[in-house]
């Protein structure tokens, strides 16, 4: 078990024998890119499993498995993108963010949690657990859609929105487009949202490229079929030495 960053570390220090042994490696904690989990399969032999958790229930809710085979009958248990099946006696539920009614299949939705491993609150904090506990479902924060296998995909979280000329901006989506015109595996752009009087808000972007870098990047961008309301100005990406991590690697 680790996190996307682990892996990052572990492919800078570590040899394809120091891992021989290992026959499932699953992150958590934060999304694994895709060009991340291939070059790690590459230097090691064995793809990385990505599930979703979180404190507040205990905390698994979803993982990918290995595919399930014997004769003439063989289960899917692991899709690229996606966050794996729900556990064994746990149930999600993906709906609208502001009336909470039912998402149609592929559409996203909030998604919330119900099950044995869901918290009973927060420790001396009633108001606070109200927030996000209703009816026995966890209030994630975590913008999710189900497709027809049942396989669970987040797009991105509630609280990474900006809100720009009146239209809803994911975060995530810019930082991942970001990170493939470098193809960079390592985390190497961070998106975030600051009042902007006209608009409501603007889009910055923080970098850790080499500034002769950057020129290519947002020649690129310009070029994307993003929308234009989510590409970045060229004046607000900063370059920053570092991004802060917590003791997990997120």
């Amino acid at each position: 078990l680790a996190t996307p960053t682990f892996l990052q570390l572990y492919m800078r220090g570590c040899s394809p024998e120091d891992f021989g042994s290992l026959r499932v490696v699953m992150t958590g904690a934060e999304k694994l890119p895709d060009r991340l989990a291939a070059a790690f399969e590459e230097r090691f032999g064995i793809r990385p499993l990505e599930g979703y958790g979180c404190t507040e229930c205990s905390p698994a809710v979803a993982v990918n498995t290995h595919d399930f085979r014997s004769a003439g009958f063989r289960q899917v248990g692991t899709k690229r993108g996606k966050i794996g099946h729900p556990l064994a006696g746990v149930s999600v539920r993906i709906v609208h963010p502001d009336t909470r009614a039912p998402q149609p299949m592929g559409q996203p939705g909030l998604m919330l949690v119900r099950g044995p491993n869901v918290m009973q609150g927060y420790l001396g904090k009633p108001e606070k657990t109200a927030e996000v506990l209703h009816d026995g479902w966890y209030t994630t924060g975590d913008i999710a859609a189900i497709d027809e296998d049942g396989f669970l995909q987040i797009t991105d979280r509630l609280s990474r929105f900006s809100k720009i000329g009146g239209e809803m901006v994911p975060h995530i989506k810019v930082e991942e487009r970001l990170h493939e015109l470098t193809g960079a595996t390592e985390q190497t752009f961070v998106v975030a949202g600051v009042p902007d009087e006209k608009k409501g808000e603007r889009l910055i972007v923080l970098h850790k490229l080499p500034d002769a870098r950057l020129p290519e990047v947002l020649e690129k961008l310009s070029q994307t079929d993003l929308p234009n309301l989510w590409k970045p100005r060229a004046d607000q990406f900063f370059r920053v030495e570092s991004f802060p991590l917590l003791g997990t690697g997120k």
